[in-house]
């Protein structure tokens, strides 16, 4: 079984709030509040001293708990200084009638506000921001492709006798353009992603404004995906 341990701030405490209880009790009878109407007025002191003590301890803003405690323990210290032979009890003056009469009123509402302080309300979040519009996808970036020509030869004409004009030569047929891999390997992902979007296969025109090539290298990638 542990052993109690005798705390001396604690029974200093107990004999100060004996004695503070007795002198609020004292006062109050001295006033005109006789039987058990002068022990609730040392509770009703008490207890405003505690609820202002917690609500400095819980909240940040205690400027009003201040203010409450400091008018619960100046009517304690009042009770005290007053009952030590400074002021008759037998005929105690009509002022002080008054404030003891109006103390419960007056330790209710600060109890009240104490107790039930006003709570900020909520932010609402704004239906703006909370329903954001969807991001669209970015698109598929095409890789820069540099497509170099060959110069094609210029064929050389036999001279032409002077007496008859030479026959205008056919325009010889230009050689098939290459296709670099890496281009032939993206056009045929977007010839894919075409087909599986629309159910039909890819045309040279669209190629061409997919890749942004000249009109004969989208045709000969076209050739080369059929």
């Amino acid at each position: 079984m542990s052993r109690i341990r005798i705390d001396a701030v604690l029974v200093q405490a107990v004999i100060a709030g004996a004695l503070s209880f007795a002198h609020l009790h004292d006062l109050a009878e001295a006033a005109g509040q006789d039987g058990w109407k002068a022990w609730a007025y040392p509770v009703s002191v008490d207890l405003l001293l505690v609820a202002a003590w917690r609500r400095m301890r819980t909240t940040a803003d205690n400027r009003a708990a201040w203010a409450w405690f400091v008018i619960a323990l100046a009517a304690s210290l009042g009770a005290n200084v007053a009952t030590a032979g400074l002021l008759d009890l037998d005929d105690v003056p009509a002022w002080l009638r008054i404030l003891v009469a109006g103390w419960p009123a007056l330790a209710f509402l600060g109890g009240t506000l104490l107790v039930h302080s006003p709570q900020a309300a909520p932010t609402e979040p704004d239906p703006a921001s909370a329903a954001a519009a969807p991001v669209a996808p970015a698109p598929e970036p095409v890789p820069d492709v540099t497509v170099e020509r060959t110069p094609e030869p210029i064929p050389e004409l036999p001279p032409a006798p002077a007496a008859e004009v030479a026959p205008v030569p056919a325009p010889a047929a230009a050689p098939p353009t290459a296709v670099p891999p890496a281009l032939l390997d993206h056009a045929r992902k977007l010839a894919d992603t075409h087909h599986a979007t629309t159910g039909a296969r890819i045309d040279s025109a669209t190629l061409r404004a997919r890749l942004g090539v000249p009109a004969p290298l989208a045709d000969a990638i076209t050739a080369q995906l059929a």
